[in-house]
C-alpha cells in the first residue's frame, strides 16, 4: 500500500490506494473528480494537472510514459512542454496517484493502477500490461539491512515473440520497409 506524505504535519498520512475516485461508470471521469483526487493528494488542481489528470485516469487503469502523454496532450490541444510532462508525472507519482515501472535503463512507465501487482513488458513494442490478479508469489526475501525495512517487491516478466520474429517483420508482412 503507498502512503501519501501528509501536506500540514496535524493531517494523518493517506494510504493512496483509498482515495475514493467518484465515477459513474467504469470509463468516465469527470473533471471535478480529477480536481477532487488532486486536492485529496495535496496536490493544487492547476490547468496543467488538471489536463493531464484528465488524460490519464479518464481511460481507467493504463500505462504511459511521459512521451506517450504528451503525444496525446499534443493531440487534445494542450499546450504543455515535456518537461511540464515529466514534472506532472514526477508530482503524481511522489503522491501516490501513479506508480513507476521502470522496464529498461532510463525507460520508465506510469501506471495508473497504484496497488500491489506486477507487470508483463513486452520487448518487441514495448507495451506494459498488469499480469493478472496474485499469479506470482515471491519466497525468500533477503533480511533488509539494518535500518531498513523492505517497502515493495516489483516483478516484470519480460516478454518477446517466441519465433524470433521481430516486430517490423510481423508489421510489413516480410517485406523490407
Amino acid at each position: 500500500m503507498s502512503v501519501l506524505p501528509a501536506k500540514d504535519l496535524g493531517q494523518p498520512r493517506i494510504a493512496a490506494d483509498h482515495i475514493p475516485w467518484p465515477q459513474k461508470s467504469p470509463t468516465s471521469c469527470p473533471i471535478s473528480a480529477v480536481k477532487a483526487r488532486l486536492r485529496t493528494a495535496g496536490l493544487r488542481p492547476t490547468r496543467q494537472r488538471m489536463a493531464l489528470g484528465w488524460l490519464l485516469f479518464a481511460k481507467g487503469d493504463r500505462h504511459v510514459s511521459a512521451e506517450m502523454l504528451y503525444e496525446e496532450a499534443i493531440r487534445a490541444r494542450e499546450p504543455l512542454s515535456l518537461a511540464t510532462v515529466y514534472n506532472t508525472l514526477r508530482q503524481f507519482s511522489e503522491a501516490g496517484l501513479l506508480r513507476q515501472v521502470s522496464v529498461s535503463g532510463p525507460k520508465t512507465f506510469f501506471d495508473t493502477n497504484v496497488s500491489e501487482h506486477h507487470h508483463f513488458y513486452n520487448e518487441d513494442d514495448e507495451t506494459v500490461v498488469d499480469i493478472p490478479g496474485s499469479t506470482i508469489q515471491v519466497a525468500g526475501l533477503p533480511q533488509a539491512p539494518e535500518g531498513m525495512e523492505i517497502s515493495s517487491v516489483e516483478v516484470i516478466v519480460r516478454l518477446r515473440r517466441a519465433d524470433g520474429e521481430d516486430i517490423e517483420t510481423r508489421m510489413t508482412g516480410g517485406r523490407h520497409a
